[in-house]
């Protein structure tokens, strides 16, 4: 699939994307599609009272594609990623394993930051990624 001229990689996975809506009412699997407004929105409504939750069963197809067309792709894996940071996250792991190792070992030593940083990093995430891989391509 070409989008103005350039051709979307499959930088996200659905598989997880379902993995994670199964925790969606809390909006995991929002955050991972790159949309964290409303997945605070889902955090705070328990997935607008379980019914956003369900009709996302449909929407993530679409928010794959999304996001997939919209975070530029390159050697650092986005779902391996966001399972560190989903589930290790006040470990510092997901930095570095984008080799942040400096605010990783940070993370370690006081919880993500006192839980700010993984929220941050909630937030943040792809565009940390697809903005390292953009570097990386221009500096090839």
């Amino acid at each position: 699939m070409a989008i103005s001229g350039m051709a979307a990689s499959d930088t996200h996975s659905k598989l997880l994307g379902y993995l994670l809506w199964l925790f969606g009412f809390l909006g995991a699997h929002r955050f991972y599609y790159g949309k964290p407004v409303t997945g605070t929105i889902w955090f705070f409504t328990l997935g607008l009272l379980g019914i956003g939750w369900l009709i996302d069963l449909f929407l993530i197809p679409a928010m794959d594609r999304q996001a997939d067309i919209r975070f530029q792709a390159g050697p650092t894996n986005y779902s391996l990623a966001w399972i560190l940071l989903t589930f290790l996250g006040v470990f510092g792991l997901h930095r570095m394993y984008m080799g942040k190792w400096i605010t990783g070992i940070v993370y370690l030593l006081t919880g993500g930051l006192f839980l700010l940083g993984v929220l941050y990093d909630f937030w943040t995430l792809n565009e940390q990624i697809s903005m390292r891989h953009a570097k990386r391509d221009i500096f090839q």
